[in-house]
């Protein structure tokens, strides 16, 4: 069996996670890259990086040879229009999948989707990555395809829930979706793992899976409040933002986005998706039965191991 992990994204957070997991496993990993790469883990004999980008079907097609699985971490998360998310996250997956039916022996294909892609209706983004997800369904079974979901993820490295974080550690809790609402998490390491586990698996369990950290039912923001409480020793302040506030934030942000020529996170859809009341993820041919992985890294523990990390 080839030893080589193809992996896209590597250089965001959860790919520079498994990034480094892979090699401590001991698997020889190509990268893409769209520039060279001086940093440290660079220097690891067993890393080598391709350069290029997923509009660059040639590269992509190095990047994939002979490899024994491909890891498709690569997204857009910020984005004006609906063409610009489907560029990268639906477009991206079937040049991904373009690449690997080009080989005489199709590596497998673990794909890194997101739970938004279970309401399409919310935002760009979460239409982007159900779309990503469609092309995985095209391609039946000519290619052993496997596509995660998770919620949010957090960890060392993470940039967009960390803000939240801190002020919370500094006992102002910024609520920015409704008290009723309830959510799923996921430690980036718990993550890698379930990927790593997806890479060896025996064949035949192509399908889209759901992830979390192993919390029933999930979690409230009070839930979250009282757990930064207990690692403070003292009192959260709650402020929950108005939904009128955030909503005229997002069509402020977009407006200024669209004249500055720059790509926004806060967006009138990041809005609807952070007050939808359901991220908790389902467990229905959960991928824990399948395949024996299971979460080790509660909340507690994680968001320690994040705000140390700082």
């Amino acid at each position: 069996m080839s030893r080589i992990v193809a992996v896209t994204g590597a250089t965001g957070f959860i790919g520079g996670a498994l990034l480094k997991a892979l090699l401590a496993q001991g698997w020889e990993v190509r990268a893409l890259t769209r520039g060279a790469r001086t940093s440290a883990p660079a220097k690891n004999p067993r890393l080598h990086w391709v350069t290029g980008d997923l509009d660059d079907q040639d590269s992509l097609e190095r990047l994939v040879h002979d490899a024994h699985a491909v890891v498709h971490c690569a997204g857009a998360v910020r984005g004006i229009t609906q063409a610009q998310f489907d560029h990268v996250n639906e477009t991206g997956v079937r040049r991904i999948a373009n690449a690997i039916l080009a080989q005489a022996h199709p590596p497998r294909l673990v794909a890194l989707s997101s739970l938004a892609a279970r309401k399409p209706s919310l935002s760009p983004y979460a239409a982007s990555k159900r779309k990503g997800e469609k092309v995985l369904l095209e391609l039946g079974d000519k290619v052993d395809w496997l596509a995660f979901r998770p919620p949010a993820v957090y960890g060392p490295g993470d940039r967009e829930l960390l803000p939240l974080f801190q002020w919370m550690a500094r006992g102002l809790a910024i609520l920015p979706g409704p008290g009723e609402a309830r959510f799923s998490l996921i430690y980036v390491d718990d993550l890698v793992q379930a990927i790593l586990q997806g890479l060896e698996i025996a064949p035949g369990h192509s399908g889209i899976y759901e992830l979390d950290d192993g919390r029933s039912g999930g979690y409230s923001w009070d839930d979250v409040v009282a757990i930064f409480s207990r690692l403070r020793g003292k009192r959260v302040v709650k402020c929950a933002i108005p939904a009128w506030l955030l909503r005229g934030l997002g069509e402020a942000n977009l407006l200024m986005a669209r004249m500055g020529g720059y790509a926004p996170m806060l967006t009138p859809g990041k809005v609807r998706e952070l007050r939808y009341l359901d991220w908790v993820c389902h467990h229905t041919g959960s991928w824990r039965d399948i395949s024996g992985w299971s979460p080790q890294v509660s909340l507690p523990e994680g968001l320690k191991n994040t705000l140390h990390s700082l």
